[in-house]
């Protein structure tokens, strides 16, 4: 074994030690949970338990591959290999693979992956007449698995053609002895519930059971748990109910905080020493999530002496804030030993990202964005900045051809290909062939006159720039409003968070033109630059160094040495959403969570105004800065820290980058 008792702190060595009956061990952020989830699997061997009876369950392939592997170098090879580390659907599927029959299915059953299910949906849409009525595949196998893991059956989804798609689609993958992601964790917990000679026989396979990130689990994960473990309940099940913040996807808090209910009388260990993070971060963060009713006390206590105090900024608004953030990062950047990989922006909602990375585009610091959609990747950003090439140039082909039919106007993917094939054999661009009665003469009355209404609306726009001089921003605007764009692309909205994004998207972009003709700039220099930041989208940004942008939600089990967290606002942190929802605590664990993801310093920013809907709105500062115990903070504002002199280290940091540049020279 290649860890000591003595390597551990008191409450870990309990927790490594209790490997009788149920356990909750409850981790705080930071406090060394998957190295006492490793040691407490390596004391097990240790005190020859085989290693066939272990299972540990977690949530991501990523996850489990990590545990693997961890485990193996604390124990032998071998040892390692007879374990069970997988996650919850894997285990459904040995599960299945062992027992489905009892269900009706054969054993070989299939699991669709999601291009199958689309692909399914897609052939069913047409049988039933959804292709009539614009209905998206991914709308309706969203509503299905939603349901699924409510315990609703499909065919009782409210709206009733989404219910005949539901019942037809459960059909389809019967007749075919497929299954689901879903399917996975409703059947394998119903065949060990209905059937005694199955749960029997895993119920002996794994006698000692660990789950990590019990938080995350839902209701039908705790069903099928409870089937799984057996009297005495060796069971052990790792988390922090703090850091529950996927309630929107179907997470059960209650399920870590009413353990006792499902396995009673369960030894609950705490974590609290945190290895992570300042006492001044630490005593920040547990001065907000005390404010949650009904949680699992605990205090987070800092190993670490030292440290700076908390920094909370005032913004006039959210080009200051991106421009403060993107300046301090290139001024921290120069101190010695400090990398852009230090540096780390977390941001509630995926719209918060756009001026940011703006900010550090200009001044070329490199970026890897995580958990978020690039900006210059969202499909209502490039199917508008399609438009205004289209000002710009219309013989422009790829922008014409991605936007020829969207929103749809009667010219389909045939009409796009015979365009595209005349303009060829021609030696011109596609827009000329759609100019061209001789191309259009050889289409059907409808298409002919769709091309002919597509063309007049285009000239006239960019005549209206050209000639008449007016505003491209301001022709931009009333050409997506006229072919009613916005409400076509919300139409294909899974959730009104979604709506409101790509609502953001098209205004973002016309606003952005709008300060780009504002300085005098010309609408080609502004496609000119949009084109260059979307080039650089092709790369894959979670595998590139640099300053990390990423939302909340993901980054939950990162740290970060320097962290900024923007957008302390109502309406942004607490969402407006769990506001009307009465989910404000989910809200508070999530700043909970972004503020213990910083290890030595953390700026927290707020906003006086930021551009929504294409409008400057005013904002409040977040309900949730009241809670915070000011013991460790500095209130500051953005005119405050600009007219400050400054510091040794931002002075180091600055000869250290002249230093450079006369190397270089």
């Amino acid at each position: 074994m290649s860890f000591s008792f003595d390597s551990l702190n008191k409450a870990q060595r309990e927790a490594v030690g209790a490997l009788d009956g149920p356990v909750l061990i409850l981790a705080g952020a930071g406090t060394g949970k998957t190295r006492t989830v490793t040691c407490r699997i390596a004391h097990m061997l240790e005190r020859k338990i085989p290693p066939a009876d272990i299972l540990a369950v977690t949530f991501t392939n990523k996850a489990a591959s990590e545990m693997r592997e961890r485990i193996a170098g604390m124990v032998s090879k071998k040892a390692a290999e007879a374990m069970t580390v997988c996650t919850f659907h894997s285990l459904c599927v040995r599960i299945l693979r062992g027992g489905i029959d009892k269900l009706g299915y054969k054993r070989n059953f299939s699991i669709c992956s999601q291009s199958d299910q689309t692909g399914l949906m897609k052939q069913l849409l047409v049988r039933k007449g959804g292709s009539d009525e614009k209905v998206k595949p991914e709308t309706v196998i969203a509503a299905i698995s939603k349901a699924k893991n409510q315990g609703v059956d499909p065919s009782e989804i409210e709206d009733d053609f989404f219910a005949t798609l539901g019942t037809a689609y459960q059909n389809e993958l019967r007749a075919q002895n497929a299954v689901d992601f879903d399917d996975l964790l409703l059947l394998a917990e119903r065949v060990l519930r209905e059937h005694a000679d199955v749960r029997e026989h895993f119920q002996q396979r794994f006698r000692r059971v660990t789950v990590d990130e019990f938080q995350d689990t839902n209701a039908l994960q705790m069903k099928l748990l409870q089937q799984l473990v057996a009297e005495p309940y060796h069971v052990c099940v790792v988390g922090d109910d703090d850091q529950s913040i996927y309630g929107w996807r179907g997470a059960e808090s209650a399920n870590i905080l009413q353990f006792e209910r499902f396995f009673p009388n369960p030894r609950v260990i705490r974590l609290e020493e945190n290895y992570r993070s300042t006492r001044a971060v630490l005593h920040t963060a547990n001065s907000l999530i005390k404010h949650n009713f009904g949680r699992r006390e605990k205090i987070l206590r800092a190993t670490r002496v030292g440290g700076e105090p908390v920094r909370i900024v005032a913004m006039p608004g959210d080009d200051e804030e991106a421009e403060f953030i993107a300046e301090e990062i290139l001024g921290g950047r120069g101190t010695p030993g400090v990398q852009w990989e230090d540096f780390a922006v977390l941001f509630r909602t995926n719209g918060q990202s756009r001026k940011l990375e703006l900010a550090l585009r200009e001044r070329k610091i490199p970026y890897r964005m995580v958990g978020a959609q690039s900006f210059y990747d969202r499909r209502e950003v490039r199917d508008v900045l399609a438009y205004a090439q289209l000002l710009a140039a219309p013989d422009a082909d790829v922008p014409l051809l991605r936007v020829l039919n969207a929103p749809p106007r009667g010219i389909g993917q045939a009409t796009a290909v015979l365009a595209t094939d005349w303009s060829r054999e021609h030696h011109d661009s596609v827009w000329h062939a759609l100019c061209d009665p001789q191309f259009t003469w050889q289409l059907g009355t409808k298409a002919r006159e769709s091309i002919e209404s597509f063309v007049a609306l285009i000239a006239g726009a960019k005549n209206r720039i050209e000639i008449a001089g007016e505003n491209p921003a301001d022709v931009l605007q009333q050409l997506i409003s006229e072919i009613e764009y916005l409400p076509w692309i919300e139409r294909a909205c899974k959730s009104d968070s979604e709506r409101q994004q790509r609502g953001e998207g098209v205004f973002s972009v016309i606003e952005s033109l709008r300060a780009h003709t504002a300085k005098g700039r010309s609408l080609q220099a502004f496609l000119d630059d949009s084109a260059l930041a979307s080039d650089r989208e092709d790369e894959d940004l979670e595998k590139k160094a640099g300053v990390t942008l990423i939302t909340l939600h993901a980054s939950k089990g990162l740290e970060f040495p320097r962290v900024y967290l923007v957008g302390l606002e109502e309406g942004f942190l607490p969402h407006t959403r769990s506001i009307a929802e009465g989910t404000k605590d989910e809200e508070r664990r999530l700043l909970y969570v972004g503020i213990t993801r910083a290890r030595d310093q953390l700026t927290m920013t707020y906003c006086a105004t930021r551009i929504k809907w294409g409008q400057q709105t005013s904002c409040q500062a977040s309900s949730f800065i009241g809670e915070l115990d000011d013991e460790y903070i500095v209130f500051t504002t953005f005119d405050e820290v600009i007219g400050a002199p400054p510091s040794t280290d931002e002075l180091d940091a600055m000869f250290a980058n002249f230093q450079k540049m006369l190397d270089e020279i």
